[in-house]
């Protein structure tokens, strides 16, 4: 074995553990905290409510400059709003540092596997470059589809201690110490803020950023009507809760007849890619026929086309597997 495959393994090795040690800190369940001068926060909140990643720990030291650079940007200000959707306790600087890490990882794996040709190793890290952006979206799918299943109970939760007589912001908080994350980080994070002295609206349109959810979004419109021009909240609610608790129901039932065709589409998708890159590593010959000088330009004729057939192929399955409710 050279030298040089030596230092890419090495190399590969600590991207790796990079990667998945950022992952699993990531993951850590920790409550968030509200830190450091308190009417400032406020008017931060106040004022932007795009800067809703996680506000429980500020940058300190040489990367202060960089990070409050990252956040002042339109792209820095989207990559926030996704890791607190998500709930993954990373700064932005921290997420865009693990896609480098990514990138490196998967550029030197595609070099070790496939002889140090350039465009193997392009590939490998534009492949890189992908993979948190799908970890943070299958994240973000994850934790919203779980905050709708919770909405009854949240509801129901609600609607007994206004029937008892606690107010809205009370009401709210026994939500946040009664049920399970992710609904009850959410609404602490409301309290903190009521608390701190945002206004409720503007607490409540922040947790709408945080969760994009067509349901929490007719919640939040009722409470703030109400607010507003007065009514019996408890009824309104109630009846949103058999509003809310049919649609999860037929969702779960249509996630059950639809699954299939989802993954088929998916698996069907995959297997062209996977087994050309098997191919490739098998008898890289074979596959460089495509790009011979004498096949120019049929092969690249007919790679386009497989490319095409593919996502033409697995937008029509996903179009099908796709039922609004």
């Amino acid at each position: 074995m050279s030298l040089m495959t030596i230092i890419i393994l090495i190399s590969l090795v600590i991207a790796i553990l990079l990667l998945f040690g950022g992952l699993f800190l990531s993951r850590k369940d920790s409550e968030p905290e509200l830190k450091g001068d308190t009417p400032a926060f406020v008017e931060e909140i106040q004022g932007d409510a795009e800067a809703i990643y996680d506000f429980e720990k500020k940058p300190a030291g040489l990367s202060d400059g960089i990070h409050k650079m990252i956040l002042q940007s339109s792209w820095g200000n989207k990559i926030a709003r996704n890791l607190s959707r998500a709930d993954i306790r990373l700064k932005p600087l921290e997420y865009l540092g693990m896609q480098i890490v990514a990138i490196a990882g998967l550029a030197l794996l595609a070099a070790f596997l496939g002889g140090f040709e350039w465009y193997i190793i392009l590939l490998g890290g534009v492949v890189g470059g992908f993979i948190p952006g799908m970890y943070l979206k299958s994240e973000q799918t994850r934790r919203l589809t779980k905050f709708d299943n919770q909405l009854p109970d949240m509801l129901n939760l609600m609607v007994n201690g206004l029937r008892a007589g606690y107010s809205n912001l009370q009401a709210m908080e026994s939500i946040s110490r009664e049920l399970p994350a992710p609904i009850s980080d959410e609404f602490r994070r409301v309290v903190q803020e009521v608390q701190l002295g945002v206004s409720v609206e503007r607490a409540l349109a922040n947790l709408c950023k945080r969760i994009p959810s067509e349901d929490l979004d007719l919640i939040v419109t009722a409470m703030n009507v109400q607010r507003e021009v007065g009514g019996n909240l408890s009824e309104i609610l109630e009846t949103i809760s058999h509003t809310i608790r049919d649609r999860v129901r037929i969702k779960g039932e249509i996630r059950v007849l639809t699954t299939q065709a989802m993954y088929s589409g998916r698996f069907l998708s995959i297997m062209p890619v996977a087994l050309m890159l098997l191919l490739f590593l098998a008898d890289r010959s074979y596959i460089m026929e495509f790009f011979a000088p004498q096949n120019v330009p049929c092969g690249y004729i007919a790679l386009g086309t497989v490319v095409i057939m593919i996502t033409i192929g697995y937008l029509i399955m996903r179009k099908l597997a796709i039922v609004e409710v």
